[in-house]
């Protein structure tokens, strides 16, 4: 897959068929619009091409706004990649950008620029100056300018659309299990493993710690069932999200207990795919409680687990 940094007006692409958004999440809604697009780029032995912007464009109308995303920049090219997109084209977002035309965008940006044959994208699509733009006026715009706009229905799941902010709010809210079904996979973090203070080991339950990405969303306080990924290879392990209240509390940490693996990563990059919450962080009369509370959450993850790679096995 190629990364173009800038569109470049003069690059020549065998019939683009394209799409046009930020892909926070790539959730189900994403993929689903994704296929479209690399079928028909198949078909028609063409381009299968996305437009996404960078940075987020809430950060230049919004620069005060506290956005957290669900993907990291590296993550989501990977995805586009797995989807079988033949190029993406990241777009620096500026003011000067923003205040685009609808027509201007059009004719410059998606005819010129990238040379679009056809574009799919929601029945909801926004675009140019305010979000002026609407479906029906791209559509019109691509009778005179020379392509096709295919509107697409949003995805349903559990009586709701699927969209990057209902799953921020499933996730900020513990219920990584739902956000999961929307997305298609477990919500993740990844880090370097810090040296924490070894009360984990203390207890019998060694942990890698983890500064939470200050941009990313983080799923509520609380223990979770969850999959570390270490050198590509998968354990199963709990994860708690907290301050670590009945130790006067602290700095908000992410610390994982792997359950079937190596427990001595220091500096090592880790993945932590988040399954399912199995309480919410509580505050307990010293160790000898919370040794005891820990045997506990530890035997429902892995009852979780098992369930879980039931499903995934069949």
């Amino acid at each position: 897959m190629q990364v173009t940094r800038g569109y470049l007006g003069e690059v020549v692409r065998p019939y683009p068929v394209g799409t046009i958004g930020n892909f926070d999440g790539h959730h189900r809604g994403h993929q689903a619009l994704l296929k479209l697009v690399v079928e028909r780029a198949r078909q028609t032995q063409g381009t299968a091409v996305v437009l996404t912007f960078e940075p987020h464009p809430v950060k230049i109308l919004a620069p005060h706004a506290d956005i957290r995303f669900l993907t990291g920049e590296e993550e989501k090219l990977g995805l586009f990649e797995r989807a079988g997109i033949d190029e993406v084209v990241v777009l620096e977002f500026t003011p000067a950008f923003a205040s685009l035309s609808p027509e201007a965008f059009a004719e410059q940006i998606l005819a010129k620029g990238l040379g679009l044959r056809e574009v799919f994208v929601g029945q909801h699509f926004a675009f140019g100056h305010k979000r002026a733009g609407k479906i029906d006026d791209l559509t019109n715009l691509g009778k005179r300018l020379g392509f096709i706009v295919h509107p697409t229905s949003p995805v349903m799941i559990a009586g709701g659309v699927v969209s990057s902010t209902r799953i921020r709010q499933l996730i900020i809210s513990g219920q990584v299990d739902q956000a999961a079904d929307l997305l298609g996979r477990p919500y993740a973090l990844a880090g370097v493993v810090s040296p924490g203070e070894g009360r984990g080991r203390t207890l019998g339950w060694p942990t890698a710690n983890l500064r939470l990405p200050s941009n990313r969303v983080a799923p509520a306080d609380g223990i979770y069932a969850s999959i570390t990924i270490v050198n590509h290879e998968r354990h199963d392990s709990v994860a708690y999200i907290g301050t670590r209240p009945t130790f006067d509390g602290g700095e908000r940490l992410l610390e994982v207990t792997i359950l079937d693996g190596p427990h001595d990563l220091y500096g090592h990059t880790i993945t932590v795919e988040f399954l399912e919450r199995i309480r919410e962080d509580a505050q307990f009369d010293g160790e000898t409680a919370l040794r005891r509370q820990i045997t506990s959450d530890v035997e429902s993850a892995k009852t979780i687990l098992r369930r879980h790679h039931q499903v995934i096995g069949g």
